[in-house]
């Protein structure tokens, strides 16, 4: 009776959870969402919540896994108790069976519940060892629907060097025969399996004597692509700087590389992933507030398409239009129009009925316009900058592509390549103790302490050696001039404040943050 009792699902948490699924088209959380997270607020509760959401959230509702990754990140920590009699309720060994009878939305949501509690670092190693031992291994052979949550969950374990080994020691590697899926168009599943595999292998279960994937993409033709410089630090951007994924619970954004001054530009989006995504143009002055959960089309600076919710965005202010939802396989064209101060968004083709006309109005003069798009949880897409033929190119005339890429913009590095290579290039003594990416070529009076940048000591009231009032700062001409040249492949520059290493280059204050 008490395992009938568990396998139902409460009338109350499944009225709130599909409330929030309902009236997750808001800028704020909804409230049925709240309600549950004030019923999680005890143990008992957070495990029928829990068990809830994996039995209710639908395979097909495309805002169901960001409905529970925003579950899971607001509400309190779980003990190991109970997270224990989780998985001993969800009995993990008879549902990876091939007799099983559960349903496939059923193994989506538990993948993405075990990895979002995984990442709570709350366990000792030896507790991991035994979760993953019991939740990962089951999941991996079963519906290919589900195989890039079970690689969402491989990237959220802590042990990565015994997973490492377990994949280097089978017969087959799991992820490197999947790696191909990333090119498939007309399966939105596995091209996102493919992508998913590609990233891991690429930053996490790196295997010996195996070849970057940006090493072997072919980026010669490709003039315009998204901005690896400028993106928040969770997105995933492809090695050929046209694809992007967010597998977090925040709202992830990026830019171009290409801003327009005039003309009419377009660009289209090939969407893979039907949930909510806001795809449009920003300016400069457009801020990236990931963790606050604002991105494109929430200030005064962008304007953007939400297919998902059917809303257009612009200054944190929405108005429904009226294409239908997207769906993966749709293709969202962007025409920037400057003379007329339009914007215009398409569906498959089809234009809205009215353009929008705030956004250019209300852009200061000389401000550069960039193609950009924000991200929430599981969500991807392609996007086309003239590189390959536009599918629904508008019947108006307009241009694309955009400046010449140096081969260091063109270079999508993994992470953790660009920490390797950070490894191998020292920081010279001289530079800022702060945040060792300028020179630190400023001395603080009266006490005279230095080492600090200019950026940094004009962010300071007091020296953060000896706590005393600082009065005026002075450029050290003498540390400035004994920074030069390091080494045929490095320059410290204090104009550029940038290293540049072979065919990479990155600023060493935002690669450290990131990483």
């Amino acid at each position: 009776q008490r395992q009938q009792q568990r396998r139902s699902v409460p009338t109350s948490q499944s009225t709130c959870i599909f409330a929030s699924l309902v009236a997750f088209s808001e800028q704020e959380p909804p409230a049925s969402l709240l309600k549950l997270n004030m019923i999680a607020e005890r143990e008992k509760g957070w495990l029928l919540v829990v068990e809830s959401l994996i039995e209710t959230v639908p395979d097909d509702d495309s805002l169901g896994p960001a409905v529970i990754t925003l579950f899971l990140d607001e509400c309190p920590l779980p003990s190991k108790d109970t997270v224990h009699r989780l998985l001993c309720s969800l009995r993990l060994d008879q549902a990876s069976l091939p007799n099983s009878t559960r349903k496939r939305s059923w193994h989506r949501n538990t993948c993405i519940v075990l990895g979002s509690i995984y990442k709570s670092a709350l366990f000792n190693v030896h507790w991991r060892k035994n979760l993953l031992a019991v939740a990962v291994w089951q999941y991996f052979n079963n519906f290919f629907n589900c195989y890039f949550y079970n690689v969402f969950s491989l990237k959220s374990f802590e042990n990565q060097f015994l997973i490492s080994r377990t994949l280097e020691n089978s017969p087959t590697h799991p992820l490197e025969v999947i790696l191909q899926w990333r090119f498939y168009t007309s399966n939105s599943i596995k091209r996102q399996v493919g992508f998913c595999a590609t990233w891991a292998l690429d930053n996490i279960f790196v295997t010996p004597n195996r070849t970057y994937a940006y090493e072997t993409t072919d980026v010669s033709h490709i003039n315009v692509m998204l901005n690896h410089e400028d993106v928040s630090e969770y997105l995933k951007i492809g090695p050929d700087g046209l694809e992007a994924r967010c597998d977090v619970s925040s709202f992830e954004s990026v830019r171009c590389t290409f801003a327009v001054q005039d003309g009419v530009w377009y660009y289209e989006a090939i969407i893979y992933t039907p949930g909510v995504m806001q795809i449009g143009f920003a300016t400069k002055r457009s801020r990236f507030l990931n963790h606050e959960g604002y991105g494109i089309g929430d200030d005064e600076s962008s304007v953007a398409y939400d297919g998902c919710r059917q809303l257009l965005w612009y200054n944190a202010h929405s108005s429904r239009h009226e294409h239908d939802p997207w769906s993966p396989g749709d293709v969202v064209g962007c025409l920037l129009n400057i003379p007329t101060g339009t914007v215009m968004f398409y569906l498959n083709g089809q234009p809205l009925q009215r353009p929008h006309l705030e956004f250019l109005k209300n852009r200061p003069a000389g401000d550069g316009v960039f193609a950009a798009a924000s991200f929430m949880s599981f969500q991807q897409c392609r996007f086309n900058f003239g590189a390959e033929p536009f599918k629904y190119p508008p019947d108006i005339s307009f241009k694309y592509g955009g400046a010449t890429l140096t081969v260091e913009q063109k270079t999508i590095l993994p992470r953790r390549r660009r920490l390797e290579l950070l490894q191998k290039e020292p920081i010279p003594e001289n530079y800022c103790t702060i945040c060792y990416a300028y020179p630190g070529d400023t001395v603080l009076t009266p006490c005279m302490h230095g080492g600090f940048c200019n950026t940094c000591s004009m962010q300071l009231d007091h020296c953060p050696l000896c706590r005393q009032a600082i009065e005026s700062r002075v450029e050290d001409e003498a540390r400035r001039v004994s920074i030069r040249k390091v080494s045929e492949n490095q320059v410290y520059s204090a104009a550029g404040h940038r290293m540049s290493i072979g065919q990479a280059h990155f600023t060493p204050h935002r690669t450290m943050t990131e990483l």
